[in-house]
């Protein structure tokens, strides 16, 4: 393995010019847009989305939880949620589980 180190020393080192650097900054600046794009303003978007949503919910509004669980909302809290999901059956559940609201009426024609 020896010989490899002469070698190694005794090549010249590139002359790294200025054009480098610019393309360095704009291979950097791709990476900041598409993780941008596809990830964080997604997200973000989602994430005011589901917002929007927990803070309209209101007695007797048809929601989906996370867990797959569909009632009506019986009261609303400040941070929780009373569903009933089934006569005389309530579920205390967090606001943020909620995963969508349903159309009126959507329970019943599941029945």
């Amino acid at each position: 393995m020896d010989f490899f180190i002469p070698a190694a020393s005794a090549a010249e080192a590139g002359g790294g010019g200025a054009g480098m650097g610019m393309i360095d900054l704009l291979f950097i600046g791709m990476i900041v847009l598409v993780f941008y794009f596809i990830i964080w303003r997604p997200q973000s978007k989602r994430a005011k989305e589901h917002r929007e949503l927990v803070s309209s919910l209101t007695k007797g509004d048809e929601v989906v939880t996370n867990g797959g669980i569909i009632g009506k909302i019986h009261k609303v809290d400040e941070q929780f949620l009373v569903v009933e999901v089934a006569n005389n059956v309530q579920l205390k559940l967090q606001k943020g589980a909620v995963a969508s609201a349903l159309p009126k009426g959507t329970i019943k024609s599941i029945d």
